[in-house]
């Protein structure tokens, strides 16, 4: 009992200590450097999005007044998931305490402090990456125009062929220029000898003078190189706000046969100026075959015009949800939405083979610049259905929207739209095999909950 007692003690000192007020006298060395390096430096850093250095006190003197607005407002560090569902193993939000201790430092002159309380600089990987990668690869150079429509594209990357089975632990994408790069998709594709590396297969898509798709005229035929292979898209991704999938805490890998090409869907959207660029994706090597195999899960809504349609002018539109039953054990490791700029808000909830159902991820305000991963741990049951819900706004009152007085309807253009819950499982099963995974039974075509 006394054992007990003296931990709740602690637990509940620490607790208190976690919100407790910031020190009277606050300096850059002593209290603010570890808030950013343990929250901040991922991306303000040298070869990341942010577009301003927090490494040093002269780094980021200039910035107090602006890093006081940012956390007041939870703007920074980017986290949309609500604390009242789920829990996160990835957490980049502030606590009270450290957002309290950021607005006394600047609104107490932003000082420097003595440079014996510094603690030493954070050591990061060379070349930008967050994990100093075994093997990189590297997509071609594009010519990024001024304006106009690119449409996707496969690219099948020369001298990027696994010739023997491997183990891949961690994937992190590297865009040259981060503004031009709406996604960078990925699939691991059987080698086969008419392939052509370095030469895109374009998805060509039929508009109309708004730039809308034409339903029924997409050219397919890239898809099917990698749906037709391994019978799927995508099997890990980049999106703005996420650059690497770590499976490495999980004792798990992704698989890759030997004599498996890799192939690269790029989606490059101009921004106003001419850009030549490219893409670097680096992979962490597992010495040996892992407890867990890693395998993402698309659960999505219909596509169609009749069931996905988004009026024009409307601030709170529902989609039809999306519907998956697990036909088998997994474990949930990670989960990100996915919309466009007039997504709004997006959730996922399961319900078990008993009955029971628990949101697990509540995104109240989505943010399509920073579609994030939230990392979990979640034992699901056979049986288990995930159902993921989605809104829009297609309102004047979306700051992001670029026209809110037509319907929206699916489509790959970041002016169109998509409904997207990516799931990370794990599945410990030796026997299973990645390229035929049979974990889901999918219901798309719900009608819509309003």
């Amino acid at each position: 009992m006394v054992r007990l007692w003296a931990a709740g003690c602690l637990i509940a000192v620490a607790a208190l200590a976690a919100d407790a007020a910031p020190p009277s006298s606050v300096t850059f060395n002593r209290d603010i450097l570890p808030i950013l390096q343990a929250k901040c430096q991922m991306c303000h850093r040298p070869g990341q999005v942010a577009p301003m250095l927090f490494l040093t006190y002269p780094d980021t003197r200039p910035w107090a007044k602006a890093i006081k607005a940012a956390v007041e407002t939870r703007k920074m560090p980017p986290w949309s998931a609500d604390p009242a569902y789920g829990h996160f193993l990835n957490d980049r939000s502030l606590s009270q305490y450290q957002i309290g201790t950021l607005v006394a430092w600047a609104d107490s002159g932003a000082l420097e402090g003595d440079a014996i309380d510094a603690a030493p600089p954070k050591q990061w990987p060379a070349g930008g990456w967050e994990v100093q990668p075994d093997i990189v690869i590297d997509s071609p150079d594009f010519d990024v125009p001024t304006s106009g429509v690119i449409d996707w594209m496969w690219v099948p990357i020369e001298g990027a062929m696994f010739t023997k089975d491997t183990w891949i632990t961690s994937i992190q994408f590297q865009p040259l220029d981060y503004a031009v790069v709406h996604h960078i998709g990925i699939a691991f594709v059987p080698h086969t000898t008419d392939i052509k590396y370095g030469e895109p297969i374009w998805e060509r898509v039929q508009r109309d003078a708004n730039l809308i798709t034409i339903p029924g005229q997409k050219q397919s035929g890239a898809n099917s190189v990698v749906k037709d292979a391994v019978g799927g898209g995508f099997q890990d991704t980049y999106v703005p706000g996420h650059t690497i999938s770590d499976y490495r805490p999980y004792d798990a890998a992704r698989f890759i046969p030997a004599n498996t090409d890799v192939y690269l869907n790029l989606h490059y959207t101009p921004n106003g100026k001419p850009i030549r660029t490219h893409v670097r994706v680096g992979f962490t090597v597992a010495k040996e075959p892992p407890k867990r195999q890693v395998v993402m899960v698309a659960v999505g809504g219909p596509t169609d015009r009749d069931h996905f349609r988004i009026p024009a002018n409307d601030p709170d539109y529902a989609a039809p949800p999306g519907e998956a039953i697990f036909s088998r054990d997994v474990q949930i490791f990670s989960l990100m939405p996915h919309m466009h700029v007039r997504g709004k808000s997006m959730t996922f909830t399961l319900t078990y083979p008993d009955g029971r159902s628990e949101m697990v991820l509540n995104v109240p305000r989505y943010d399509f610049n920073w579609q994030l991963q939230y990392d979990t741990s979640i034992k699901v049951p056979k049986g288990t259905k995930l159902r993921v819900e989605a809104h829009y706004d297609n309102s004047p009152g979306n700051r992001y929207n670029p026209d809110h007085n037509h319907d929206v309807f699916y489509g790959e253009q970041t002016w169109e739209e998509m409904e997207s819950g990516y799931v990370f499982v794990l599945v410990a099963d030796p026997n299973f095999d990645p390229r035929h995974p049979d974990l889901v039974e999918k219901n798309t075509h719900l009608q819509a909950t309003r």
